[in-house]
């Protein structure tokens, strides 16, 4: 299908957004009453005139009786051509109604994209441009296309977003673009009220203005308030805090810097201007009694509140109008008056400091430490990666490769390995994963679709959903949130949700950044058409990177793809499953196209209206997995054009699109986003200013070269085999403190410490033990608590460790800081995992290789070490940073790998019943080590009793359970005992 192209810039009427200006007011010309006119003309007369033509000149299309055998026996005539050309006509009458009466509705609702009427193609492109020019004269012409305007803001019931989102999301064609944005300025200029002051007043004298009621579809806002009357929307913050939580004339308190309504007063900064201000305390002639009254007991409210706000308004006055930081509160839950129910109360900042408010970074990068969503998805996928690499070593037989050690990272990746394991919130994103998969699977038990989500945010452990439109009452635990528009869910409710088997309903959700104390998830795949960012080139690639390798690695999702243009090839290490690389626009384009196309035949086959309503109820096998495109480099005109075009329909079909744009001047951009130099993100006419979520590009290289350390493939020869730590196994080096991880915990040398810090102490000791390289203290703190710690308690347990495990003879403390900054300890403390490492390394590549006796009592000493699994009796709700190691998987790689090399030992003497003792050894710790099972029927079988190996048979059937045995035991068997199925059937 060839692609449209719109025309040259030179040509083209689109409008043109320029974030952050405001709408530009048009008046509305006699050539726009014409238009309107001859559109009322030419849809009386298709709508109306048409039918009555056709009802009086050709009769109507059904005929009297309906009786199709006596038609297929009627002699086929002139009349009955006549008869089928006049039903053609009335179909083609029926199907362009169907077209007005869908554009009138999306025009007059505002919300979502107008509908599809099956085949109507050029019917309904002809009934969206009358209409649009019929409503061009009103202010309904501003919902033509759909205005996203204020996410992340409030609003009463009967309120609306601002028109002047009319003009953010253009059409697909010139035309309607023209009259999107001519509807726009008109409704815009009813809004400005620009009556002449009658004398300008002196500075500093105190002004109240009063919130207009709305007109047409236009609603007053703080922030085109400030521009009216105080020259620069950003001022808004200025007005918001001078009028916070007073009392207004209907009783209620502004509480939101978007919910404001007709009638409310607002005390104004001292040098706004403007003929609709009214100055107190000086009567207004022009004003009623009743406002005057209502003014007058307003002023008195803020005795108290203007002296705090005043000087918070004065201290941000300046920043104001140079781009200073605006204080919007977000999304909370707050009653109606009179239900008895207190409003959430979030902690003050200063009560709790969270890791990432500590004094100190440590050079630590602040960009990971302040994305916990990101960093968990990292440190997962890491996690998973480097488990992965040790299983391959382990399974596939990689040469030289077998109990592998991962390469310990250095440099800025150790910096950044830090910084993931510090900012990382895993239970956070559990609880996000837990919460969205148990509200589709509430929704699905109800037989309810999923609402559609444009996003989430997150504050203080609470989840707050924000939806396209109303959808009802939420499935319980989920509650109302301040308004239809947004669903809510305490942590408290979240953390009873368990693992249900449900597709991710919101995979397109990703963090863009924090407000206050909330994070922003916008849902890229809900977006009716294209999101852009403005900035500078390297400020623009830390954001895309940020939002690539969320989605790539994150939890709450399922399958997807991740096309990257223009930037990130060296991503989709991270996740080669889900990111792909395209070379330019034009292969974006091709690849979009058809896929579009193939989506759109797949939800028509399937009778679906979304991908939504494919990822619950009977059909959520499909899963509909989304599509997200990230385009870095910026399209051409024409390009732009086409991608608007594509993605006009893309929310339908799970597929969003995010890109870049050098001069912030992008056709078809639903939302548009700008960032700044200094980590802003900025979207005012969504009613966003937010600390933006970063990857830039030194921590990106570190965390690119993490994964690809992690890769078993990487390098000719492959990481390093020798343990970061070896002890002296000679009767010299025995060590001052012994510490017994391998099974129950143990320490030997040291007194037990008070008991209410044993445990704490125990388990610092016990990571520090487990990273011979070092850890760095806010890497410590965080393992320990979790959920915030502020400096001086850290110090405060760093200086009991050091004097309970004391100092060497030679008087060194036993804790020490490396040069670095991070936390080591000295070589007389030692763990039982540290011996049998070094034990094994001894076996295998020291003096155990050439000597056969010295290599089977190394390889026995070792096996004698394995008590069980890693800390068997750790204390439930501690330890949870195990979860973050990959210890788990090289301690059960290590005890099979010396199993295995000290049953080879025996083997090669006949001692089967030797290596049948050291292999159940090591099944005791890696009871689900293939190999151990496959060297065991080896050795069994030597002993030449078919039926012990029949038992053992037995027992590695019943150990399979349902999956039955591994394909290569089962070849084993084979060859081993060929009759065990029938000796198995018959014992069972």
């Amino acid at each position: 299908m060839p692609r449209r192209r719109s025309p040259s810039p030179s040509s083209s009427t689109a409008p043109r957004n320029r974030t952050p200006q405001p709408v530009r007011v048009r008046r509305r010309t006699f050539r726009d009453f014409v238009k309107a006119f001859l559109a009322f003309v030419a849809l009386a007369v298709l709508l109306v005139g048409v039918p009555v033509a056709l009802a009086m000149t050709a009769g109507w299309p059904f005929p009297e009786t309906f009786e199709p055998m006596e038609w297929l026996k009627q002699d086929i005539s002139v009349s009955t051509f006549l008869s089928i050309l006049t039903f053609v006509v009335w179909l083609a009458w029926a199907q362009f109604t169907a077209c007005v009466l869908v554009e009138m509705k999306a025009a007059l609702s505002g919300v979502g994209v107008p509908g599809r009427v099956p085949g109507a193609g050029p019917s309904q492109l002809l009934a969206r441009q009358l209409v649009a020019a019929l409503l061009l004269v009103g202010a309904t012409a501003a919902s033509f296309t759909p205005s996203l305007a204020q996410l992340g803001q409030t609003y009463d019931d009967n309120q609306r977003p601002t028109v002047a989102a009319a003009q953010q999301t253009p059409g697909l064609f010139a035309q309607q673009q023209e009259q999107a944005a001519g509807a726009a300025a008109a409704v815009a200029e009813q809004a400005s009220h620009t009556e002449a002051t009658p004398a300008a007043k002196k500075q500093g004298d105190t002004k109240f203005y009063r919130i207009q009621p709305p007109e047409g579809r236009h609603h007053d806002s703080l922030w085109e308030i400030a521009e009216r009357h105080l020259g620069d929307g950003r001022r808004y913050k200025e007005i918001f805090e001078l009028n916070k939580d007073r009392a207004q004339p209907d009783g209620s308190r502004l509480s939101e810097a978007s919910l404001i309504r007709p009638g409310w007063i607002m005390e104004m900064p001292g040098d706004a201007r403007g003929g609709d201000l009214v100055e107190m305390p000086d009567d207004a002639p022009e004003v009623s009694p009743e406002v005057r009254r209502q003014i007058s007991d307003y002023a008195r409210t803020g005795d108290g509140a203007h002296e705090q706000g005043g000087d918070q308004a004065q201290g941000s006055g300046g920043e104001g109008s140079g781009g200073g930081t605006a204080h919007v509160d977000l999304p909370q839950q707050r009653p109606a008056p009179g239900t008895g129910h207190a409003d959430l109360q979030r902690p003050a900042p200063d009560q709790v400091a969270t890791p990432a408010q500590d004094s100190s970074s440590f050079g630590l990068p602040e960009a990971l430490l302040t994305a916990p969503l990101l960093a968990a998805g990292l440190l997962g996928a890491l996690g998973h990666r480097r488990r992965q690499a040790l299983w391959q070593s382990a399974f596939a037989g990689i040469g030289g490769r077998r109990g592998m050690e991962p390469p310990t990272p250095t440099g800025d990746a150790l910096d950044v390995q830090d910084a993931l394991l510090v900012g990382a919130d895993p239970e956070g994103v559990r609880l996000l994963d837990r919460s969205l998969r148990g509200l589709a699977a509430s929704l699905a038990a109800e037989s309810r679709p999923l609402p559609t989500v444009y996003a989430a945010w997150m504050s203080n452990g609470d989840l707050h959903l924000q939806l396209a439109q109303p959808s009802g009452k939420p499935p319980s635990p989920w509650q109302l949130g301040q308004d239809q528009t947004f669903w809510m869910l305490a942590r408290a409710d979240a953390e009873t949700y368990e693992d249900v088997d449900t597709a991710a309903p919101y995979s397109g959700l990703v963090s863009l950044g924090t407000m206050d104390d909330s994070r922003l998830l916008l849902n890229l795949e809900s977006v009716p058409g294209i999101v852009s960012l403005s900035g500078r080139e390297e400020d623009r690639a830390a954001v895309f990177a940020s939002v690539a390798a969320e989605l790539a690695t994150n939890g709450w999702s399922d399958r997807m793809t991740i096309t990257l243009v223009g930037f990130g090839e060296d991503l989709t290490a991270l996740a080669p499953s889900r990111l792909r690389h395209l070379d330019g626009i034009e292969a974006l384009i091709e690849t979009m196209e058809a896929e579009t196309r193939q989506r759109r035949g797949a939800l028509g086959a399937a009778g679906h209206d979304s991908v939504l309503t494919g990822r619950t109820g009977p059909a959520q096998h499909t899963r509909w997995a989304p599509h997200l495109v990230l385009l870095a480099a910026e399209p051409s005109p024409e390009d732009a054009m086409t991608l608007a075009e594509l993605a006009a329909d893309a929310s339908r079909l799970g597929i969003g699109y995010l890109v870049g744009t050098g001069s912030g001047d992008l056709p078809g951009a639903a939302w548009e986003m700008k960032i700044t130099g200094e980590g802003r993100l900025l979207a005012p006419l969504l009613g966003l200013e937010l600390d933006a979520q970063l990857l830039p590009a030194a921590e990106r290289r570190a965390v690119v070269e993490l994964f690809t350390d992690a890769d078993p493939e990487h390098g000719p020869d492959g990481p390093g085999t020798t343990p970061p730590f070896l002890v002296d196994i000679s009767e010299q080096g025995r060590p001052a403190v012994y510490a017994r991880l391998v099974g129950p915990y143990e320490i030997i040398g040291l007194e037990t410490p008070d008991g209410e810090r044993s445990a704490l102490l125990h388990e610092a000791l016990a990571l520090l033990l487990l990273h011979r390289e070092g850890v760095h203290p806010r890497v410590l703190s965080s393992a320990l608590w979790p959920r915030g710690v502020t400096d001086d308690v850290r110090e405060a347990l760093l200086d009991r460790l050091r004097d309970w495990l004391g100092t060497d003879p030679d008087g060194t403390p036993r804790l020490r800081t490396d040069d670095a900054g991070r936390l080591t300890l000295a070589k007389s403390v030692v763990s039982d995992l540290d011996v049998l490492r070094s034990l094994y390394h001894e076996a295998t590549q020291g003096k155990g290789v050439d000597s056969r006796a010295v290599r089977g009592r190394l390889l026995t000493d070792a096996l004698v070490l394995v008590r069980g699994p890693l800390l068997a009796d750790r204390p439930e709700g501690r330890y949870r940073w195990l979860t973050h190691e990959i210890v788990d998987a090289q301690l059960p790689l290590l005890v099979a790998d010396t199993g295995l090399a000290l049953a080879e030992f025996h083997m090669e003497k006949n001692r089967a019943e030797k290596a049948i003792e050291a292999l159940n050894a090591a099944l005791r710790t890696a009871p689900s080590d293939e190999r151990l099972w496959n060297e065991l029927l080896r050795a069994t079988h030597a002993l030449d009793d078919p039926e012990r190996l029949t038992a053992l048979a037995s027992d590695l059937m019943t150990r399979s359970g349902a999956r039955g045995l591994p394909p290569r035991t089962e070849a084993l068997l084979d060859e081993l005992l060929p009759t065990w199925r029938d000796a198995v059937a018959a014992a069972g």
